[in-house]
């Protein structure tokens, strides 16, 4: 991919809480076909599940909640 952005190093694969508590499980990464960016793709692991694409930046981000900076999504595990 000789024109896309430099592949970002996290999420790697694995299971991860969203700070608001639900479970999902990061699958990969994929390159938008139209904008170039990076998307993170990830299957929520509560109800009925699904999959989901969300930017790679946001994805890593941290939130503020109850006056502290936490992390949008937390790795818990392989």
């Amino acid at each position: 991919m000789k024109d896309a952005p430099p592949k970002p190093a996290e999420p790697r694969p694995g299971l991860y809480r969203h700070y608001k508590g639900n479970d999902y499980r990061v699958t990969g990464l994929a390159l938008h076909s139209e904008t170039r960016e990076w998307l993170v793709v990830y299957e929520a692991l509560y109800r009925d599940g699904g999959l989901f694409v969300r930017p790679a930046a946001m994805f890593n981000e941290t939130v503020k909640v109850d006056g502290k900076r936490v992390p949008r999504f937390a790795r818990v595990g392989d």
